[in-house]
């Protein structure tokens, strides 16, 4: 009796060791890895809010960093030739999905993989084979629109109506100046009798002297194209236009006029990033990028800051007012 007793409890116990072992043994359940590949620098102040809102879209769909997802981020740090080298990284480490973070990243990224899926935040319609059908290994969102860039002239016109003589800052290679959607901006600005006077700045060293050579040309009123790198240098920029009197349209980008610019037209950037986190979860799930169309942004917000019109001397119009999303006071 005794020893049946001894024999039934060793048994118990040996069972339960095994049980141990066997779950030890059993491989961790993969997690999930994401790709992030930027060619900006690490996120700080706004740019970390652009992280934060493709984080909150991930949690809203069940993906947590640390627990049940991993990211792998790579920074060119304002330098482009360093993109193919963090792509190829990031696919030695095949990762399950890369994001990249701006339009600069998109080409490097699409070099380094045919088979990896690539979710563009900002893409281009080159990218693709077409927005409903993409094709390929890339899918995203895009934020090219020729409507967006003949609808900033215009709002730069309706805003300061006696400008004839329109200062376009841009940096290379967003919008070639060979590109249709260039030449169909200066048709535009011809039948609204506008000149346009386009100034390429290629590093932050030339935004003085691209400023200086706007007052040389007597430039009655500024559109700004956007590019990472002027976005990251928006307090300076602001201050170059209000220094020179200059009545400035920032793209897209709200967080100029945040800054003090007057006025910006276009996408929020925290939406796209959002939006992109949908993307992940669908290609995690299985989904194929080549079926999943590239979206074009479908909300649009104006903000105009009153405090600088006014300190330009401009009385913004009662209907360009009442069109605002925001107006800064």
């Amino acid at each position: 009796m005794w020893c049946s007793t001894i024999r039934c409890i060793m048994t118990l116990m040996l069972s339960l060791l095994a049980a141990s072992l066997a779950v030890q043994a059993q491989p961790r359940a993969k997690v999930p890895r994401i790709g992030w590949l930027s060619s900006g620098f690490p996120p700080a102040d706004t740019d970390r809010q652009r992280s934060a809102a493709f984080l909150h879209g991930l949690r809203e769909l069940g993906w947590v960093e640390g627990q049940n997802l991993a990211i792998e981020r790579r920074y060119a740090e304002e330098n482009a030739e360093r993109l193919a080298a963090l792509a190829a990284e990031l696919v030695q480490l095949r990762v399950d999905v890369i994001v990249t973070t701006d339009p600069r990243a998109n080409t490097p990224a699409q070099h380094a993989t045919s088979t990896i899926p690539i979710v563009m935040v900002i893409g281009a319609d080159a990218h693709v084979a077409s927005l409903a059908r993409p094709g390929g290994n890339i899918t995203g969102l895009t934020g090219q629109s020729l409507d967006l860039l003949l609808k900033w002239l215009e709002l730069l016109k309706d805003a300061v109506p006696q400008a004839s003589r329109v200062g376009v800052l841009t940096m290379p290679p967003y919008v070639s100046v060979s590109g249709k959607s260039w030449a169909a901006l200066q048709h535009a600005a011809q039948t609204m009798r506008v000149t346009l006077h386009r100034v390429e700045v290629h590093d932050p060293s030339a935004f003085e002297s691209a400023f200086a050579e706007m007052t040389q040309e007597h430039i009655d009123a500024l559109l700004m194209f956007p590019h990472p790198t002027l976005f990251r240098h928006r307090t300076r920029l602001v201050a170059l236009a209000a220094e020179r009197h200059l009545p400035t349209l920032w793209g897209p980008w709200r967080e100029f006029v945040e800054a003090g610019g007057l006025m910006a037209y276009g996408w929020s950037l925290s939406a796209l990033y959002h939006r992109a986190a949908t993307y992940v979860d669908k290609i995690l799930k299985g989904a194929k990028p080549a079926d999943l169309p590239v979206e074009q942004p479908m909300k649009f917000e104006l903000v105009i800051n009153l405090k600088t019109a006014q300190a330009l001397g401009i009385t913004m119009p009662p209907s360009l007012l009442l069109l605002a999303d925001e107006v800064i006071r």
